[in-house]
């Protein structure tokens, strides 16, 4: 996929190089530890070496302590779970699990395809993330689902037979401190603001792709779900 929305904030953020740490110790039996601090000049130059003062080793013990709890806080709900929330494992990757209802949504398509960009009705769809990949299926029902839903194959373009999304050349930017509310969005946003390039797999739907999104984009059509494919897989498949 190609973003279409500038997500240059989304970048990762350089860094600087202020300050460095040099620690001593004696040798010998008892050990003597002493830090001398060194900041640096524009060209990334250790210069005006002192001994480590209260202040600095404060404001150290501060840094450290926040970059901890941004980690702490990965996938943490802001409050109550949202009730599209299915499962989250909290690990380093992390995964959620989560669906939504049948909405209007715009969409963005590549010239080749012969398909124009504006908003139409998706089906309700099952979403399956971590720090770095995208998995999507279609649900036939706005219910929520359970471990024994059936999933049907999500009739988008980039999507390989498993689900799995083929996100090309956007870049993905999951922040540590992330919460669940913020990482759900953030990959609704990615896959939804980049452009459908190519088809993956052959007879994902029913109803040729092309010929389905060309009826139904910038109309109120609801999405027919008779066109929706099984792919013998349940959500249970997924945990």
């Amino acid at each position: 996929m190609n973003i279409v929305n500038d997500i240059t904030e989304n970048f990762g953020t350089l860094y600087h190089p202020k300050s460095a740490l040099v620690f001593y110790e004696t040798i010998g039996t008892n050990t003597d530890v002493y830090v001398e601090h060194f900041d640096m000049d524009s060209n990334g130059t250790p210069i005006n070496a002192h001994p480590l003062t209260v202040k600095e080793a404060n404001i150290l013990a501060k840094a450290l302590k926040t970059d901890e709890e941004k980690s702490k806080a990965f996938l943490k709900p802001k409050g109550i779970l949202p009730t599209n929330i299915l499962h989250i494992n909290p690990s380093e990757k992390g995964t959620v699990l989560w669906y939504t209802k049948a909405q209007q949504r715009q969409l963005y398509f590549v010239d080749s395809l012969g398909i124009s960009n504006g908003k139409a009705q998706v089906p309700p769809m099952l979403w399956f993330a971590n720090k770095n990949s995208l998995s999507v299926f279609a649900l036939a029902s706005d219910r929520r689902p359970t471990e024994k839903t059936p999933l049907h194959y999500a009739p988008f373009f980039n999507i390989y037979e498993k689900g799995n999304v083929c996100m090309g050349t956007v870049s993905i930017d999951i922040k540590n401190s992330a919460s669940v509310e913020e990482f759900i969005q953030a990959w609704e946003h990615y896959f939804f603001n980049s452009y459908f390039s190519h088809s993956l797999c052959e007879n994902l739907t029913k109803k040729n792709i092309v010929t389905l999104w060309k009826d139904l984009i910038n109309t109120d059509k609801p999405f027919p779900k008779e066109v929706l494919k099984k792919n013998n897989k349940t959500l249970k498949n997924l945990l």
